[in-house]
């Protein structure tokens, strides 16, 4: 499967890259926790470094740069993570792709599962077709289809969201935890069943790094793909506002800060948003290939596909 990966993307013009795995700055997502570590120069001097939890910053650095179409299969760490799913050290599949919108990249994505995964594979008991055109169903669908709520009209407003999906909020619930709890429970279990789903067009305070949509601001232009209850990959149409970028990131950052007090602090990637003014309209994506081999194999753990830990 990894020649395969290679053999897709050498094809389709794209250059193979290698990042640092032990980095200043190892991301900025909120609830991601990360291993430390520390490099000693010969002179004996000593730097903080920790090990990325995505080589995304690092990438879209060298889209920037080149203007080229790049791929990695990179190791990356997320300390704390383990279940049937998750891993604390596992093999992410990135790329990003100037010039192409999230169509193009949802096009992309669902040549490449195909040309890797068989016509059919098991998951949970259930047969789910691989040959099939992959169904597009918009954030905003799925919570009307699965939950009964309008999830862009009670954005920000937990007490709305819950009355709409006829749930109790929990004490210190807010929108966003409420948000993703129903998709937890309601929606995950149910897309992606009968046919892979790309779930796209998230409310836009999930953007993360992502644009949001010019004709409806309430909207990020982000995907994720589901697989028979698996969440495989996330996608974003990458901004490259700068200003807006760091913002988002020192909103995360508070918000990390005051949730995980204990946690390390690290300095903002200033190399990256340095950069994000000369990154070309660009698509880039994240899939997490331990998973695609484990669909491939019908193994129903991650650690099935592993060797010994």
């Amino acid at each position: 499967m990894t020649q395969a990966t290679r053999a897709f993307f050498e094809a389709r013009g794209y250059l193979e890259v290698e990042t640092p795995y032990a980095v200043p700055t190892p991301g900025e997502e909120v609830h991601l926790h990360v291993f430390a570590t520390e490099r000693e120069t010969p002179e004996g001097q000593r730097e903080r470094l920790f090990l990325h939890t995505s080589p995304e910053f690092a990438m879209k650095r060298i889209v920037a740069a080149t203007g080229e179409k790049v791929f990695q299969l990179a190791r990356v760490w997320r300390n704390g993570e383990g279940s049937a799913l998750h891993a604390p050290e596992f093999t992410m599949l990135e790329w990003y792709h100037p010039g192409a919108d999230m169509s193009d990249l949802m096009d992309e994505t669902e040549t490449f599962v195909r040309r890797l995964l068989p016509p059919t594979v098991m998951r949970e008991g259930r047969t789910i077709p691989i040959d099939v055109p992959f169904e597009r169903l918009t954030v905003a669908e799925a919570f009307t289809l699965h939950v009964g709520a309008d999830v862009l009209a009670t954005e920000g407003d937990a007490a709305a969201l819950a009355e709409q999906a006829g749930c109790a909020l929990r004490t210190g619930e807010t929108w966003e935890d409420l948000f993703f709890r129903l998709l937890l429970e309601r929606v995950e279990p149910v897309i992606g069943r009968e046919r892979p789903t790309f779930l796209t067009h998230w409310p836009s305070s999930q953007a993360a790094l992502a644009r949001t949509c010019s004709h409806d601001p309430r909207v990020a232009l982000r995907f994720e793909l589901y697989v028979g209850g698996v969440e495989l990959a996330n996608a974003f149409v990458e901004l490259s506002d700068a200003v807006e970028q760091r913002s988002r990131f020192e909103s995360d950052r508070t918000r990390r800060q005051a949730l995980y007090p204990d946690r390390p602090v690290w300095p903002l990637d200033e190399t990256l948003l340095s950069a994000l003014p000369s990154l070309p309209p660009t698509s880039g994506i994240a899939l997490g290939f331990d998973r695609l081999v484990m669909l491939a194999t019908g193994a129903p753990r991650l650690s099935d596909i592993f060797w010994l830990q």
